[in-house]
């Protein structure tokens, strides 16, 4: 069922319904954008902690819009062996509904949009009839805006005017001229109110009235700026509905799902993880996928390809159907990229992954799939998350003009190496053999053009870094990587003398320092590394 603005109202009974009596419900959503600024290796940083990956989507990923949300409810029916479904698209747009309501900024993605264009999606129903919404913040504001006029109309509460500025909201009026406004503003007699066209065009009206009449004219005002504050919330009580049920919420590879609903619809993302995802029961099935027992089943676990997998031996097809006044879907014809159908897809590969373990939320409640980090599979929104030893891993510091190879031409004694970038003058290394990460440290002691230190120094550093950071004394570069200007807190004094010429420490003469060279060279391919090896340290119990 698609869902806008002018049928939401009398759709919002339906979707009521739909959530209560729902088993589970499946979710996905379409947005804007993905980044503002990193690359999708910049963003998505192979040694990322959980709390860095879900910083940087906070920094890059918030201010895109999530316009198109798609909700498949599955309700069991034992008599008949079978899950009835109903399937929801809504069209989002943060459409203002009057000059003091939010006036939505957002950014969008060239790429995004010209992938959704070419999928057909109807951007016309997103401007043109979107659902409008509010966070609870922006609700209770807007709720104490009309509360403060309605006990002016009343000729209770106190005084006030709306300042030309809008950013300086209600401003006091002085004590002897109060009742003089209120005689302008509320004139005995006549009633007095702001309307608007169609096209937008505000005008006056004023009436002659009685007493009587005056009095039902401003109850039908304020029953008409409820129904308005209403409207105003509006996707907004959809997500209500689904935390309030208490019901399990499946998505596939969801994590930035969830922080844009949450973002869009609760409240403002801020740093920590579980208050901000906490919001209901969760379940990732790409996490699913990528674990024992179905990882050694499944090859591939894009969402339409999982499904396609799903329908082969050893597993088995779910029987659905779709509930009457509901459009079905027909997976032979794939409607991808529209969320309502995404949505459905992903609850028919939940049931066929639940039906083979025989549990539904066995080892996989509560992950949220992490994607592009070696030896973290997941984000835990309920619990610690894994801390493998990183051991094995170097953090390296470089001129801006170092490219991949020269990394690989500085460890090339140490056999299969993999590099994951930072930002343009630092990244990881990760080593075969952690028994070579002290022979490395000992022969980089006197180089002069980088800098290497163990990922627990590493760690400390940003330790050091956030302790005068809380402290007000420093302050955090993008990504939340600290500042070039804090290379002392993490053991890399930048701004020494150059040091005088030592001899090279013996034995390994492959690693020395490399001269900053090719400046001008193109930096095409910087961060692509091919024909290099490196087996994850985590495999996730099943």
């Amino acid at each position: 069922m698609e869902v806008t603005r002018q049928n939401f109202k009398d759709s919002l009974t339906t979707v009521y319904s739909a959530i209560e009596e729902a088993d589970f419900l499946a979710i996905d959503g379409e947005f804007s954008g993905i980044s503002d600024g990193p690359n999708v290796s910049a963003l998505t940083n192979g040694l990322d902690t959980p709390e860095e990956r879900y910083m940087k989507l906070k920094k890059h990923s918030m201010d895109f819009l999530l316009f198109q949300f798609g909700l498949c409810t599955f309700t069991y029916d034992e008599a008949a062996s079978e899950y009835v479904i109903k399937t929801f698209n809504f069209y989002i747009f943060p459409k203002p509904f009057n000059r003091t309501s939010p006036d939505i900024k957002f950014i969008c993605q060239s790429s995004s949009i010209d992938f959704l264009a070419s999928q057909g999606f109807d951007f016309n129903k997103v401007f043109r009839h979107g659902i409008p919404y509010l966070n609870q913040e922006e609700e209770v504001q807007l709720r104490e805006q009309y509360e403060e006029r309605r006990n002016q109309s009343n000729g209770s509460g106190t005084t006030s005017y709306i300042s030309p500025n809008a950013n300086k909201g209600l401003g006091g009026v002085p004590e002897e001229h109060r009742d003089y406004i209120k005689r302008v503003m509320f004139p005995k007699g006549l009633h007095v109110e702001t309307l608007e066209t169609d096209k937008k065009e505000r005008y006056i009206q004023i009436s002659k009235v009685d007493d009587e009449e005056r009095k039902r004219r401003e109850r039908q005002k304020q029953e008409r700026e409820q129904e308005e504050l209403n409207d105003a919330v509006g996707f907004s009580r959809v997500i209500h509905a689904i935390s309030k049920s208490g019901k399990l919420v499946v998505g596939h590879n969801m994590l930035l799902d969830v922080m844009h609903t949450i973002h869009q619809f609760y409240c403002v993302l801020v740093c920590s993880i579980l208050t901000d995802l906490l919001l209901c029961r969760l379940l990732d099935t790409k996490l699913m996928a990528t674990t024992q027992p179905f990882k050694e089943l499944i090859n591939n676990t894009s969402l339409a390809e999982l499904q396609k997998q799903l329908k082969e031996s050893p597993f088995k097809p779910p029987k659905v159907v779709t509930a009457g006044g509901f459009p079905s879907y027909d997976t032979a014809q794939e409607q991808l990229h529209e969320a309502g159908y995404d949505a459905y897809i992903t609850g028919l590969c939940f049931i066929s992954m639940a039906n083979y373990l025989g549990k539904w939320r066995r080892f996989y409640g509560e992950l949220l799939f992490l994607m592009r980090i070696i030896d973290i599979p997941y984000l835990n929104i309920s619990g610690p998350d894994l801390q493998p030893k990183r051991d094995h891993v170097l953090y390296v510091t470089f001129p801006k003009e170092w490219k991949t190879s020269d990394l690989y031409q500085l460890f090339s004694a140490f056999g299969n190496i993999q590099v994951s970038w930072i930002d343009d003058t630092s990244a990881f290394v990760c080593l075969s053999q952690t028994d070579q990460v002290q022979i490395a440290m000992n022969t980089s002691r006197y180089a002069e053009s980088y800098r290497i230190q163990t990922y627990a120094e590493y760690l400390q550093g940003r330790r050091h870094v956030r302790e005068n950071q809380a402290q007000g004394s420093q302050s955090w570069g993008e990504d939340g990587w600290p500042d070039a200007s804090l290379s002392p807190f993490l053991g890399l004094d930048r701004t020494r003398q150059k040091p005088v010429k030592r001899q090279e420490a013996p034995g390994n003469s492959s690693l020395r320092p490399i001269r900053a060279r090719r400046a001008a060279r193109s930096r095409r391919g910087r961060r692509t590394v091919s024909g290099v090896r490196f087996e994850s340290l985590l495999k996730c119990a099943a």
